[in-house]
C-alpha cells in the first residue's frame, strides 16, 4: 500500500517526552499550526474557544507544577493552550451571527438557524454547555498535532493538568473561559526520549475498523 505523506507524517510523530530546550520553532511554522487551529470545524461555526500562544518563560514555568511538572511546557519553545468558553450565551451566538451577515451578507435563513440554537443551548446547564464547546476544541487539537506532524514541528497534547490553577494564572474566569488542552511544540531531543526509539503501536485495522456496506 502506497501511503500519502500525511498518514508517513502521522506516522513519525509521537507524544515528544523530551524536548530539546536549544531548539525553537520558528515563528512561521507556529503561524501555519495556529491557523490550521483556527481553520477546524466547530459546530454551528461558533469556534467557541480562543488560543493562548505562550512563549514567556515565567508564565510557562508557573503552569508547569499544575500540569505533573511535565517537562515539555518549559522545553518546548511554545506552550498552547486551548481555553473554551464557560457558557453559551446570547452575545456570544450572536457575534457569530453577525459576523456571517457581515461576510456573507443577510441571509433570513442564517438567523432563524441561530435564533433556533439559542433556544436549544441557553436553557441548558452551564457545565453541559462548557463540555460541548470543549469538544470543538479537541477537534481543532487534531487539525494542530497534523498542522505540526506536517512541519516537522514536536507536540505533546495534554490533559494532565489542573485547570483551575491554569485559569488562574491566564486570567481565563474574567474572560468567560476555562483551560482544557495544553500543546506544547518544540524539537525532540535524540538519545535523550525513551518513547522515541519505541514502535508506534495502534490497533490493527480488523480490530479497530467495522465497513458497513
Amino acid at each position: 500500500m502506497t501511503h500519502s505523506t500525511l498518514i508517513e507524517k502521522l506516522n513519525w510523530r509521537y507524544a515528544t517526552k523530551k524536548m530539546d530546550p536549544s531548539k525553537a520553532v520558528p515563528q512561521e511554522k507556529v503561524d501555519q499550526i495556529v491557523e490550521a487551529i483556527r481553520m477546524a470545524p466547530t459546530s454551528s461555526g461558533t469556534q467557541p474557544f480562543e488560543l493562548f500562544v505562550i512563549t514567556n518563560p515565567e508564565i510557562r514555568a508557573a503552569i508547569q507544577p499544575h500540569a505533573w511538572n511535565q517537562a515539555q511546557i518549559t522545553e518546548g519553545s511554545h506552550l498552547l493552550v486551548f481555553a473554551a468558553w464557560d457558557n453559551y450565551s446570547a452575545d456570544r451566538i450572536d457575534a457569530v451571527t453577525q459576523q456571517m451577515t457581515d461576510e456573507r451578507g443577510e441571509i433570513p435563513m442564517l438567523n432563524q438557524y441561530y435564533d433556533n440554537l439559542k433556544a436549544t443551548y441557553l436553557p441548558r446547564e452551564e457545565q453541559v454547555n462548557h463540555d460541548h464547546a470543549a469538544r470543538q476544541a479537541y477537534i481543532a487539537l487534531g487539525f494542530a498535532l497534523a498542522a505540526a506532524a506536517e512541519l516537522d514541528v514536536d507536540s505533546t497534547p495534554m490533559e494532565g493538568f489542573d485547570p483551575a490553577k491554569v485559569d488562574e494564572i491566564l486570567n481565563l474566569k474574567e474572560r468567560g473561559l476555562r483551560s482544557v488542552l495544553l500543546l506544547p511544540l518544540g524539537y525532540r531531543q535524540e538519545g535523550a526520549d525513551w518513547l522515541l526509539p519505541m514502535k508506534k503501536v495502534r490497533k490493527a485495522h480488523k480490530s479497530f475498523v467495522t465497513e458497513i456496506a
